[in-house]
């Protein structure tokens, strides 16, 4: 009977999959076919969880279907990922005009996105004591428990990598094994390595233009044909957005949600200031808000539901490029550094949040100016060092707890919510990657102000 039901649910799936197919021929908008596929997969998840439950055999044997289409799809983003940033950055090198911009642009790249990182340190403790979160409040159970002893044993791994490893960490040594994303600094790695291989291009110019020219047709050549990539696999988003969303609503713990709602609040709070502080940082070099805001709303909303800023990459770029008339060269850096450095959600909100929520179970006021100020400073550095531990909230939390002397074990209550408050993150730290690119390139006055004012450059590609 279990099979029945499995079958009946992958056909309500299809039947949604097939509206979205005929708004395409139809020539709705991508994002209108985006947003739909985001609000009738939650629609579609939240029935299932009621007439299943979140535990039962059905639902599982159902989101393991479901995953062949959401998963299936984060899997060929990541798929497209390493020959994504290896061309696009070398080709974005040779076209440079100076090698010396190179230095500029990653100078303010990552100055921007560790800036905003502290930040966003400052809202997510203003939101901690707006809410008055503290962790004795909170009830531990097996789980929580469970989860606190793991993030013991964890907190050793990262104590155990100096600064300078972590930075060293960033240097390939096998960059074919980065290119397998082995390695939790393999995006990195593969970034250094085609800055590398695009300043050599520049000096071979000028030592034998025949050969580089060679190479630059060459790459050229790939370009194209990994960017008519991306186009293909990016026309599948509105389904693979669905199906994530779909599992995503139909096991997420209600229960958990309710207990912990006063610190799943106080998230979305923050995460919701921050956004609106990117905003007004747009408004303060000179664009509209409104317009970055409709451009970026479908990468958004992916990020939203997949959790994956590495896998939101290929949309990122494509979004910086087309819609709001970004460099090339700074949007391939500006989204490849942001998935991994100054994370505004995971490494600049979140571990804030809990500093101060633990704080005061050790007895330790959060509000004295001595540990506010040693608490932003460790989240703008972990922002940047978290790379070399693998990035995430998790990483995150484990570097500023330890250095602020607070114990990490209590970061485990949040296990139940953990899923719910990471959607919001995700979309945090792209939003941050694309700001970053955006105002890299209005900084460098290289920013195509007709692309970005022109309100029909909205992925309009995609389709095509």
């Amino acid at each position: 009977m279990e099979t029945v039901y499995v079958v009946i649910n992958l056909a309500v799936l299809l039947m949604v999959v097939g509206l979205l197919v005929y708004m395409q021929k139809k020539h709705f908008s991508f994002s209108k076919r985006v947003f739909t596929g985001l609000g009738l997969g939650i629609v579609l998840g939240a029935v299932l969880q009621m007439v299943y439950g979140a535990e039962s055999e059905v639902l599982s044997q159902t989101g393991a279907w479901y995953d062949i289409v959401g998963r299936g799809y984060v899997s060929l983003l990541m798929m497209i990922v390493v020959p994504l940033v290896m061309v696009s950055i070398i080709q974005s090198i040779i076209n440079l005009e100076k090698s010396s911009d190179l230095g500029k642009m990653s100078a303010w790249i990552i100055g921007i996105l560790v800036g905003t990182a502290m930040i966003a340190a400052v809202v997510g403790i203003g939101s901690a004591g707006l809410f008055n979160l503290n962790a004795d409040q909170i009830d531990a159970g097996q789980a929580e428990n469970d989860r606190g002893q793991m993030l013991e044993s964890t907190l050793s791994d990262v104590e155990n990598m100096s600064t300078p490893e972590k930075i060293q960490s960033f240097i390939p040594s096998n960059i074919f094994l980065d290119m397998t994303q082995q390695r939790p600094t393999s995006v990195i790695a593969i970034v250094i390595f085609s800055i590398i291989v695009g300043i050599a291009v520049l000096g071979l110019r000028r030592k034998n233009p025949e050969q580089a020219e060679v190479f630059t047709k060459i790459v050229n050549s790939f370009y194209a044909v990994v960017m008519r990539i991306v186009t293909l696999i990016l026309r599948l988003t509105p389904y693979g957005i669905l199906a994530l969303i779909a599992n995503m609503a139909a096991t997420t713990d209600i229960a958990g949600i309710v207990e912990l709602g006063k610190f799943v609040i106080a998230s979305y709070v923050a995460l919701i200031a921050m956004f609106i502080i990117h905003l007004v940082l747009v408004g303060l070099f000179g664009l509209n808000p409104m317009t970055y805001l409709k451009k970026v709303m479908p990468v958004l909303g992916f990020a939203f539901s997949s959790r994956s800023s590495a896998g939101t990459i290929p949309l990122n770029i494509q979004a910086q490029r087309n819609s709001l008339g970004v460099d090339s060269g700074i949007a391939n850096m500006s989204a490849s550094f942001g998935a991994t450095i100054g994370q505004n959600g995971c490494a600049g909100i979140y571990p804030a949040m809990l500093a101060v929520m633990i704080a005061p179970s050790v007895g330790i006021d959060p509000f004295t100016p001595g540990f506010l100020i040693k608490l932003v400073l460790i989240v703008g550095i972990s922002s940047f060092g978290v790379a070399g531990v693998g990035g995430g909230a998790t990483f995150a939390a484990l570097i500023v707890l330890s250095s602020m002397g607070l114990p990490v074990a209590l970061a485990g209550l949040l296990i139940s919510i953990e899923a719910l408050i990471d959607m919001g993150r995700t979309a945090l730290n792209v939003n941050d990657a694309m700001l970053t690119g955006t105002l890299t390139s209005r900084i460098l006055k290289k920013l195509n102000l007709k692309t970005y004012n022109d309100k029909t450059a909205i992925q309009q590609d995609i389709s095509a």
